[in-house]
């Protein structure tokens, strides 16, 4: 349904809001990218690689439609199949924004450990308002503990490391997959004691059950797409 709302719009509608990205994208191809990262961030255990200029890039689409759909006259179909098309895509963008907070309210202490290990120049995972989020959700979460159950605890246990308190993500877990690019030689199981390693290839189109973690690098690189 992403092309009924390319009807009153084209390709330009993009290229002024959108200076930061190399590729301009048409407004089709916005969405189908949104709805790829909501569906690679709902399914995958573990926090992504932020997308805020692929959002705000949306947001700035879903005004200019919200504009262009106050000059249609009222009681034509069209203007009911594009709001249905604007709510389609506040669903998506809404959704997606939620699993990232759920992701950084379940697992705060290791994403800012590895916001704060990354290298410079390397991408981050948190927009600066995530960042911000899970800071001041730590300093809570401290502050909480402390007044209901800490200060009445013996001086040796009045505190408490977060990282070792608050589980990780389970990247052992199991995700569907479809593969957008062919893979060789994916390493399923490393070779132990008991059994070889496991090595598949992954055909273009085809579909799998597989652990998270082998194939985390290919969800980043867009080589798979969670389902």
């Amino acid at each position: 349904m992403s092309d009924a709302m390319s009807d009153d719009h084209d390709a330009s509608d993009m290229s002024g809001g959108d200076d930061r990205q190399e590729d301009v994208m048409t407004p089709s191809e916005l969405i189908r990218k949104l709805e790829e990262a909501w569906l690679n961030e709902k399914f995958s255990p573990e926090l992504l690689e932020n997308k805020s200029e692929r959002v705000e890039c949306v947001m700035e689409q879903l005004t200019h439609m919200e504009a262009n759909l106050q000059r249609v006259r009222k009681g034509d179909m069209k203007a009911s199949v594009h709001r249905m098309e604007i709510d389609r895509i506040r669903y998506v963008l809404s959704s997606y924004l939620r699993s990232r907070l759920q992701k950084i309210e379940k697992f705060f202490p290791h994403i800012l450990e590895k916001e704060k290990s990354r290298a410079e120049g390397d991408a981050s995972f948190l927009s600066p308002e995530e960042f911000a989020f899970a800071k001041e959700y730590l300093a809570n979460t401290e502050t909480y503990l402390k007044a209901v159950a800490l200060k009445h605890m013996p001086p040796n246990l009045q505190t408490v490391d977060m990282l070792k308190a608050v589980p990780e993500p389970c990247l052992d877990s199991f995700v569907f997959l479809r593969v957008r690019a062919r893979q060789e030689n994916i390493l399923v199981e490393p070779e132990t004691d008991d059994q070889r390693e496991y090595v598949v290839d992954l055909d273009e189109g085809s579909q799998h059950l597989m652990r998270y973690r082998t194939i985390a690098p290919l969800v980043s690189s867009g080589a798979v797409q969670l389902i």
